[in-house]
């Protein structure tokens, strides 16, 4: 009988998705920031230590939940569980394990809004999201609401503005929509052979998925620009938030474009990947820029 391996460090690392997992809690550090709270050193690190811990076992409850799709996938196949060089079990613990630790220091350390988030985040990812993937058509804008409660962590932990909760939910929940779109479009044929039914796989034009990403990019830079209107940010704010998604919103004109025949350099597969790089260069621009903005009250 061969041996199970025994999983290395890099694969518990893995089992995280780190660079998913890390964004939550940048987020949360972004809610914080822009509330402008009297500093707490000793509050902020329990923040981010519940964020890290809810965030890490999420993903780990996720790839156990999806390890018979995870190994159908080119890539998704080598993930430590469909890989086989991790027990289904280890992650099941660690999974739960780390939500419950991530819940606990949030509730007693931090308070109980932010644990209510962490608690929201992990309930909608795990019992909505994750099935809807395997049934409906609109699981992205399912996982969009799990993907956009973790800022709340960090506003909550600061007790921040009413405007600012809802600003930072508006700009996550739009941000995602075009974000992963885009990662379906481009690996759609393997979203296909699982039989997931998301829009990329049931429009097999293109249209719809590019025309849906290009207004909710248009919605993504209007709740950027609302701390203008909502929270007295004053005209540089505002400026230079247009700059932004003039840029981010060009990406996504491009791609809708070019799955409409428009003649361009490039396929609409590589139109699909600039506008997922903008995504991914945007929020964080767009993030920083706005606690800049809170802390230093630009005219």
């Amino acid at each position: 009988m061969t041996a199970t391996p025994q999983p290395r460090f890099a694969d518990y690392l893995e089992l995280t998705k780190p660079r998913l997992s890390m964004l939550s809690v940048a987020t949360a550090v972004v809610g914080y920031f822009a509330s402008r709270p009297v500093w707490d050193g000793r509050l902020f690190l329990w923040m981010l230590i519940g964020t890290c811990l809810s965030a890490a076992g999420v993903a780990a409850l996720n790839q156990w939940m999806e390890s018979d799709t995870d190994a159908k996938m080119r890539r998704t196949a080598d993930r430590p569980i469909p890989a086989g060089r991790m027990p289904t079990g280890t992650a099941f613990i660690l999974g739960w394990g780390s939500c419950a630790a991530g819940l606990a220091s949030l509730y007693t350390q931090v308070n109980g809004f932010a644990a209510l988030f962490a608690l929201l985040t992990i309930i909608s990812y795990l019992a909505v999201y994750t099935p809807a993937k395997r049934w409906s058509r609109f699981s992205t804008e399912i996982g969009a609401v799990a993907g956009a409660f973790p800022p709340l962590i960090g506003w909550a932990a600061a007790e921040g503005e009413g405007e600012l909760g809802l600003i930072l939910f508006l700009l996550l929940f739009f941000w995602q929509v075009p974000h992963f779109m885009a990662i379906a479009w481009i690996y759609r044929a393997d979203y296909s052979a699982v039989h997931f039914p998301n829009l990329a796989v049931r429009d097999e034009t293109g249209r719809k998925v590019a025309r849906w990403s290009l207004l909710t990019t248009v919605a993504a830079v209007l709740a950027a620009c609302m701390p203008t209107f909502c929270l007295g940010s004053g005209m540089v704010y505002f400026a230079v938030s247009l700059l932004l998604g003039a840029w981010f919103f060009s990406r996504a004109w491009v791609f809708d474009r070019a799955v409409r025949g428009a003649t361009t350099s490039r396929t609409p597969e590589q139109h699909a990947r600039r506008l997922f790089l903008a995504s991914v260069s945007w929020l964080p621009l767009q993030l920083v820029w706005l606690v800049v903005d809170r802390v230093f009250r630009f005219p």
